[in-house]
C-alpha cells in the first residue's frame, strides 16, 4: 500500500473518531445537566434542607475527585474504549439506585448512588480527553476546544430537557430511567469508533484501520516508559499545567455557579436579568470554544492562553466593580470569552507526549477538579461577609497565576 493510498483510509478512520468523541463529549454535558436541572426536586423529595442537600451532593464531589487519580493506570491498561464505557455503566448504575433512593426516601441510598456516579462520571470524564488529546494529535490541529463545546452544547440541552420534564410534572426516578437506557445505548454503539490504542502509539494506517474494524481490540501495547503513572505527579510541566487548569476551572466554575446570583444580590437586578447574564456567559464560552481551534492554531496555545486570562481578568474586574448591569454584563461576556479555552488547551498541553498522556491528563484533571470541589464553598463563604460580586474578585489571583504560567503550556515534543 503507497503513501498516497493509505492516506484517505486514516483520514476517515480519525473522522469517524472525532465524531464519535464530539457525541461522547456532548452525551456526558447532557446527563450532567439534566440531573442537575432536577435537583430542587430531589431536595424536596427528601425533604432536605439546602444545606443538607449540598453536603449530600458534595459526596458525589468527592466520589470524582477520588476516582480521577485512578482513570490514567486504568485506561493504560484496559484502553479508553473500555474505560469510558466503564464511566458510563457506573454512571447508568448510579442512576438506578439514586431512582431506587428516591422511591423510597432514602437520604443514604441517594448519597450512595451520587458517590458511585461522581466515580462514573470522573472515569468517562477523563477517558474522553484522552481519547480527545489523541484525535487531536491525528488530525494535526486544534479540536479540543469543539469536543468541549460539545459538552456545553449538551448541557444546555439536558438543562433545557430537566426543566421541561420537571414543568411537566414527570416524576425524577421515570427521568433517570430514560437516561440510563440513552446511555447504556449510547456507550454500546459510539466508543467502538474510538482509536482503540492503549498508549497512543502510531501504528500502520492499515493496522490501525483493522483495529478499528476489530471493535476495540487492542493491538500489543508500546514499550511503557518508565515511573508510569506516579511519575506524573512527580513531572514538573505536568504540575505547573495542573495550575494553570485549576485556575481556569475555578474561573469557569465560579461564572456558573454566581454570575447570576451576583447581579440579583450586587445591583438588584431580577431573577429574569441574572438568568440572562448567566446564558450570555454560557453563550460566550460554548461560540469560543467552537471556533476557538482557529484562533490557537494561528497564534500558537501560548500566546492564545494568555490572551484568554487577560480577556477573563478583565471581564471580572468590570462584571464585579461596575455599577450598571449593562457594563456588568459585557464583563460577562469578556468573562467567558477568557474562561472557554484554557482548559481545553490545558488537556491538550498534558497530552502533546502521547506516551505518557493517560497518566499526565488525568494528574491535570485531578488538580482542576479541587476548584470546582473548594471553590463555590469559599466563594459563598466570602461573599457572605464582603458581598458576592466582591467575593468573586478573589479569583482574580488564580488568573493572574495562570496568566504568569501559560509558558508552561507550550507544544512539548515527545
Amino acid at each position: 500500500m503507497t503513501a498516497a493510498s493509505a492516506t484517505q483510509p486514516e483520514r476517515a478512520v480519525v473522522r469517524r473518531a472525532a465524531i464519535a468523541t464530539f457525541v461522547i463529549f456532548a452525551t456526558n454535558g447532557f446527563i450532567f445537566a439534566s440531573w442537575a436541572a432536577r435537583i430542587p426536586a430531589v431536595t424536596e423529595t427528601l425533604l432536605l434542607s439546602t444545606g443538607e442537600m449540598g453536603l449530600v451532593l458534595l459526596i458525589g464531589a468527592i466520589g470524582s475527585l477520588c476516582a480521577m487519580p485512578l482513570v490514567g493506570p486504568v485506561s493504560s491498561k484496559v484502553g479508553i474504549i473500555r474505560t469510558v464505557r466503564l464511566g458510563g455503566v457506573l454512571a447508568v448504575a448510579a442512576g438506578g439506585t439514586i431512582a431506587a433512593g428516591l422511591l423510597t426516601h432514602s437520604v443514604v441510598v441517594v448519597a450512595a448512588g451520587l458517590a458511585v456516579f461522581g466515580v462514573g462520571i470522573a472515569f468517562w470524564d477523563v477517558a474522553q480527553n484522552i481519547e480527545g488529546a489523541d484525535v487531536e494529535h491525528r488530525l494535526g490541529r486544534t479540536v479540543m476546544p469543539q469536543f468541549h463545546a460539545g459538552f456545553s452544547g449538551g448541557a444546555v440541552l439536558g438543562a433545557l430537557v430537566g426543566a421541561a420534564l420537571s414543568a411537566l410534572g414527570v416524576p425524577l426516578p421515570a427521568h433517570l430511567a430514560a437516561i440510563m437506557v440513552a446511555v447504556l445505548v449510547i456507550m454500546i454503539l459510539v466508543p467502538r469508533h474510538f482509536l482503540p490504542l492503549t498508549q497512543h502509539e502510531l501504528p500502520a494506517v492499515g493496522d490501525l484501520a483493522a483495529d478499528v474494524a476489530a471493535d476495540g481490540a487492542s493491538p500489543a501495547p508500546a514499550p511503557k516508559e518508565p515511573g508510569g503513572a506516579l511519575a506524573a505527579w512527580t513531572h514538573r510541566r505536568t504540575l505547573l499545567i495542573g495550575v494553570v487548569v485549576l485556575g481556569a476551572t475555578l474561573t469557569e466554575g465560579a461564572g456558573n455557579d454566581w454570575i447570576s446570583k451576583g447581579v440579583v444580590d450586587g445591583l438588584g437586578s431580577s431573577e429574569a436579568a441574572g438568568a440572562g447574564l448567566f446564558a450570555l456567559f454560557v453563550g460566550a464560552m460554548t461560540v469560543a470554544r467552537w471556533f476557538g481551534g482557529r484562533i490557537i492554531d494561528r497564534l500558537g496555545r501560548v500566546t492564545a492562553l494568555r490572551l484568554s486570562m487577560v480577556s477573563a481578568l478583565v471581564g471580572l474586574a468590570l462584571y464585579s466593580l461596575s455599577g450598571m448591569f449593562w457594563l456588568s454584563a459585557f464583563g460577562a461576556l469578556l468573562w467567558g470569552l477568557g474562561a472557554a479555552l484554557a482548559f481545553p488547551m490545558g488537556m491538550s498541553a498534558a497530552s502533546d507526549d502521547p506516551r505518557h498522556a493517560a497518566a499526565r491528563v488525568s494528574v491535570v484533571s485531578t488538580i482542576g477538579y479541587v476548584a470546582f470541589l473548594a471553590g463555590p464553598p469559599f466563594l459563598g463563604f466570602l461573599g457572605d461577609h464582603v458581598g458576592l460580586r466582591l467575593a468573586l474578585l478573589a479569583i482574580l489571583v488564580p488568573i493572574a497565576v495562570a496568566l504568569v504560567l501559560a509558558g508552561a503550556t507550550r507544544r512539548e515534543e515527545a
